[in-house]
């Protein structure tokens, strides 16, 4: 599967477009690294945990897009896009988005 932020894939022409793809993830953090991520606030710096679970949401946004994808038989996904939200304290919701398309063969 080909994954692109642009609106097209060189040297490959878009011969279907089959609709919009999304795929999502909502992770937690725990109460105790929450508490310690409200602790580094006051010293500054980066909030590893809040880095790793929000990489993993990512991941795991951007499989759910692909499953989405193939499902419509697709080859590529152009204008890949990825925003966030926080949907609660201590939790954040990745969103994957783009075109699913069927290319023409060479």
């Amino acid at each position: 599967m080909i994954l692109t932020t642009t609106e097209s894939v060189p040297g490959k022409k878009v011969s279907k477009i089959l609709g919009v793809v999304f795929g999502s993830c909502v992770k937690t953090k725990h109460l105790g690294k929450d508490l310690r991520a409200s602790l580094r606030t006051l010293v500054g710096g980066e909030v590893r945990g809040y880095t790793d679970m929000m990489e993993e949401s990512k991941r795991i946004a951007t499989q759910r897009l692909i499953e989405q994808a193939e499902k419509l038989g697709a080859d590529a996904v152009i204008g890949l896009r990825y925003t966030t939200a926080m949907t609660m304290r201590g939790a954040a919701e990745i969103l994957a988005f783009g075109t699913a398309v069927k290319l023409e063969q060479e």
